[in-house]
């Protein structure tokens, strides 16, 4: 439970740090938008094949795993661990998890370089 409450006390920290630097100046205001668009959608992700894996007779429409990782590292990631706790979904699968967080450090890394060659 605690781990929950750390995981998406982390994504809304990451976005309202994102809003209140965009508001000061210090990002461009695509970047919140940017994030909180990818993480709706990446969430509404989750939601459907969370959806799709409780029903039997939907198990072939499954999103792809890739798919979700393909939404995470395109700013999405906040939404992806919301969703995982939210739904409880994807969230026991080790090789998955790792994926994230890396997906989670590179989006990180590339967001951090974007600032440091801007300002």
């Amino acid at each position: 439970m605690l781990i929950k409450k750390l995981l998406i006390s982390l994504s809304m920290v990451f976005l309202a740090t994102l809003l209140v630097g965009s508001l000061l100046g210090y990002w461009p205001h695509f970047i919140i938008g940017s994030y909180a668009f990818m993480s709706i959608i990446t969430l509404l992700g989750y939601k459907w094949d969370k959806r799709l894996a409780t029903n039997p007779s939907t198990q072939t429409m499954r999103v792809p795993e890739r798919s979700l990782h393909i939404l995470a590292i395109l700013c999405g990631w906040p939404g992806a661990l919301i969703a995982q706790q939210w739904f409880r979904h994807k969230s026991k699968k080790r090789a998955f998890i790792f994926v994230l967080w890396v997906t989670i450090f590179i989006n990180s890394g590339l967001l951090g370089y974007l600032y440091t060659q801007t300002s």
